[in-house]
């Protein structure tokens, strides 16, 4: 089965989990989302004051690792194509004190509204694998990186046995029946998660479309028995 990733469908279907998108990223993962994210910062630090974009930002929470991890000069954009995420996106930074060094800009990573050689460190959290166009997506992230700059991706991964057979289990019967009780019967996005998981290119082959985007010194690292994966290369 090829998954739906229609601008329109992944734009209404994380809508309407919006309100308890946290929650159920949190609960979901045991809280581990929150250490591939520390991890992922500390992979690819920020370095003097250079603006940094997280696309593909969802509610914010790498955007705001980031702003937590840079100096007080750093410019930091979090930009989604999906309102309902960033209006809770921009709540929480309100709450973290990040007024005037976190932005939020509604765009799609396939069309950034940026200019060419612009930010020191563009990132993406969970979130390339449901651009329409991966191929685009990353060569977007690459042109408004800065020649030098670093591109970030942090994406959910298959695990090798002898995890694999219980991941997929979870993944396939667990995570959309605990998706569809706390979100309001909203298990279209759980659902579609194992799904776009499955069919989405990962180690070499997302490393091959990295270098492909134009970026060079790519290498990947596989995260908690390869549930996830982070890469990152440089303009």
């Amino acid at each position: 089965m090829v998954v739906d990733k229609s601008e329109t469908r992944v734009r209404r279907m994380f809508g309407q989990i919006a309100r308890r998108y946290d929650l159920l990223n949190h609960l979901l993962s045991l809280n581990v989302d929150r250490y591939w994210r520390w991890r992922a910062v500390r992979a690819v630090p920020p370095r003097g004051e250079g603006p940094l974009l997280d696309v593909c930002t969802g509610t914010g929470d790498l955007a705001l690792a980031y702003y937590r991890a840079s100096r007080a000069g750093t410019a930091i954009v979090g930009a989604d194509f999906c309102r309902p995420m960033l209006e809770i996106g921009r709540q929480k930074g309100l709450r973290a004190g990040a007024n005037g060094r976190l932005g939020w800009v509604e765009a799609d990573s396939q069309h950034l509204p940026f200019p060419d050689n612009h930010f020191e460190i563009v990132s993406v959290a969970f979130g390339l694998r449901n651009v329409t166009d991966t191929q685009r997506g990353l060569a977007e992230m690459t042109r408004v990186c800065r020649p030098g700059g670093r591109v970030l991706v942090l994406e959910f991964s298959t695990p090798g046995f002898p995890l694999r057979p219980f991941y997929n289990w979870y993944f396939r019967h667990v995570l959309p029946r605990i998706g569809q009780l706390l979100a309001r019967n909203r298990d279209e996005a759980y659902n579609y998660l194992p799904q776009s998981v499955g069919e989405f290119p990962q180690g070499e082959a997302l490393a091959i479309k990295m270098r492909a985007a134009g970026l060079k010194e790519v290498r990947f690292r596989r995260l908690t028995l390869g549930i996830a994966t982070m890469y990152f290369g440089t303009k």
